[in-house]
């Protein structure tokens, strides 16, 4: 069915025009829709602003891709879980996990190609492109039909929200040791090596 709009339209000379089902189109072409292109790499996503079946629905879906050296900002989702599949590639991946018992717990892991991984709701994380030749992409599901990065908590909106002190007390170390971090950074997302 190749040939099928969303709408509707012929899957072929002489099939027959599929009905309208009165919904929006079921159809997206996410490889045809613009990236949102970062310092290493881009992000295309399907939601409910760009694919209007999904409204309500809780499910989005983005294609990222990080080139060689390509991170994906360490972040957070307060309101949804995602589930991630490499399509392409291998990802070195971190969690951080709750403390119950009074350690955290980290897990560090390298998914490759086929792999499924799964970040829950709340979870620190992030993941980056294990090659330095070869690019990586992860196609990835959310329980949320917001855009990305909508429900997003980064690690530099967040160092950047915390007044100087309050760092310097929380890692306890002299405030001059955050000097050097900027005060002021446009949203990140994907970034890379320097």
């Amino acid at each position: 069915m190749a040939g099928l709009a969303a709408t509707g339209g012929t899957a072929g000379a002489g099939a027959p025009t599929p009905p309208r089902t009165g919904q929006p189109g079921h159809l997206f072409h996410l490889a045809a829709t613009e990236p949102n292109n970062f310092d290493g790499g881009w992000l295309r996503g399907a939601n409910e602003q760009n694919f209007p079946v999904l409204a309500g629905q809780q499910g989005s879906v983005y294609l990222a891709h990080l080139d060689p050296g390509g991170i994906r900002e360490p972040h957070w989702h307060p309101t949804a879980w995602e589930l991630n599949y490499i399509v392409s590639g291998t990802a070195k991946w971190t969690i951080l996990g709750t403390h119950p018992d009074g350690e955290y717990h980290n897990d560090v892991f390298t998914a490759e190609r086929g792999d499924l991984v799964f970040a829950p709701t709340g979870l620190f994380h992030y993941f980056e492109n294990a090659s330095t030749t070869e690019p990586l992409d992860v196609l990835i599901v959310f329980n949320t039909s917001t855009a990305e990065p909508d429900d997003d908590i980064g690690i530099v909106g967040s160092l950047n929200a915390i007044p100087r002190d309050v760092l310097a007390a929380s890692f306890g170390v002299p405030e001059s040791a955050f000097a050097q971090v900027p005060q002021r950074i446009e949203p990140v997302v994907i970034t890379r090596r320097r």
